[in-house]
């Protein structure tokens, strides 16, 4: 986006490059915070439902989350679209915090219904996070979307590796309060949520989203009269510097997800970039959600949450230790090339992983592997979809993104234990493998480029 001061323009721009700059270390510092309050939370989820609600239940707590989350994400982003993201990321954590608070009742009550609730509901700040990363890219400079969204997602890596030292001294503060035991991590998350909403209830000035519509309206208006439309104008002004004059926006005439799946449907930039997030995302979950598993078949009790805890360090730092380098990349040789690596990332993976047998440093480097193809595929799918669609559905389209993300994610998990028990963890590798051939085909179509047209 133009950042050139000295256009002759009767309205004048603000510093873009400034308000950019200013929203990137604010996201960087909430994802830090949000990201301990839904890792802190994920750790001892399983553990505390198997104590309410017992063993069997403990997945489907924990696929709880993932759902509420993929859910949250259709009244997050319509509230965005019509709104900005200040208020859509505001209202994601306020309600993981209540779910917070209602896992932490439960807790106390041994109520299974409300632990089923709060989990749902904790899913908001899964949501929040997942948000963040499109807030970055608002008013990115084309050539720097990549890097500016991967950085957000890299600060989940600072989240991911601090929580789980938060977890036992949550635990051990609240249980001088009188809270049953794997409570307190939940009430710390709840704190977390709520301290990362009200910094960007009062930090997030202006409003990334609403800038860059009334940038795009005002270059429009020079460029001459919109065409006529029924739908309502509004005035988008009040979040922006005081020598920058109103500027007339219209507001999203269908902001639902209906709207933007006939966007997506019309766009094949945007499809890739779907398809790349959310089979991306399904390969990841699938195989992750099940290697604990395979690791208990060849190691005794006392020692397997070691091995299991050593090898999802690595998957999580090959997700997110790499990102920058993966937004670079995506900048550098383009969003398809990079979707196409990780797919390949992720078919090594799932080979590796799928013949390693019970060799743990292998199956060690499978999961690195899909941890970085998993990076790829939804850093550079992310940014093709955000730069494909046009500005006023923008926050649609992503939600409906996370949306599928999540209930692929959600899906796989669920299915995957059922593979796993009726056949084995090679064959659920090779599942996942196969899963991945469709996304091949889209990738390799060739992708029209060029801006958006704004009025879709």
């Amino acid at each position: 986006m133009a950042t050139d001061l000295t256009a002759p323009r009767t309205t004048v721009r603000p510093d873009v490059a400034s308000i950019q700059r200013r929203t990137l270390r604010l996201l960087f510092t909430t994802q830090i915070i949000g990201g301990i309050g839904v890792t802190i939370g994920v750790a001892v989820g399983a553990l505390l439902a198997a104590r309410i609600a017992g063993t069997a239940m403990a997945g489907v707590a924990q696929s709880a989350g993932v759902v509420g989350a993929a859910l949250l994400a259709v009244p997050v982003t319509r509230i965005m679209a019509r709104h900005g993201r200040r208020p859509g990321l505001v209202l994601a954590y306020a309600t993981g915090a209540v779910g917070g608070v209602l896992v932490v009742l439960a807790a106390a009550t041994r109520w299974v219904p409300l632990l089923f609730l709060g989990m749902l509901l904790f899913g908001g700040g899964t949501a929040a996070n997942l948000q963040a990363r499109y807030t970055a890219v608002d008013l990115a400079e084309p050539a720097r979307r990549g890097r500016q969204l991967s950085l957000i997602v890299w600060a989940t890596t600072i989240g991911a590796v601090a929580a789980p030292n938060f977890a036992a001294l949550a635990d051990r503060v609240t249980s001088g309060w009188g809270l049953p035991a794997l409570a307190g991590p939940f009430a710390f998350s709840a704190v977390a949520f709520v301290l990362a909403a009200v910094v960007l209830l009062g930090l997030l000035r202006p409003d990334p989203l609403l800038t860059a519509r009334r940038l795009a309206a005002a270059d429009a208006s020079f460029a001459g009269p919109p065409p006529a439309t029924d739908a309502p104008a509004t005035t988008v002004a009040a979040e922006t510097p005081a020598a920058v004059a109103p500027v007339k926006v219209r507001a999203p005439r269908a902001a639902g997800m209906r709207a933007a799946w006939s966007v997506v449907r019309g766009r094949p930039a945007a499809r890739l970039g779907i398809a790349a997030v959310a089979v991306g995302h399904l390969v990841m979950v699938a195989v992750m959600a099940m290697t604990p598993v395979r690791i208990g078949e060849s190691h005794a009790d006392a020692d397997v949450l070691r091995q299991v805890g050593i090898v999802l360090s690595l998957h999580i730092a090959g997700m997110y230790a790499f990102s920058p380098v993966v937004g670079w990349l995506t900048d550098r040789l383009g969003r398809r090339a990079v979707i196409l690596g990780g797919v390949g990332l992720l078919l090594a993976a799932c080979a590796v992983a799928g013949t390693a047998g019970h060799h743990t440093p292998r199956l060690s480097v499978g999961l690195v592997l899909l941890g970085l193809g998993w990076s790829g595929t939804m850093v550079a799918g992310s940014t093709l979809l955000s730069e494909s669609v046009p500005a006023g559905v923008r926050p649609s389209v992503q939600g409906l993104s996370d949306l599928i993300m999540g209930l692929a994610g959600a899906g796989a998990a669920a299915v995957s234990g059922f593979v796993m028990q009726f056949a084995s963890y090679p064959v659920l590798t090779l599942l996942a493998a196969v899963a991945v051939v469709p996304l091949v085909a889209l990738a390799l179509r060739p992708v029209p480029t060029g801006a958006p047209d704004e009025e879709g």
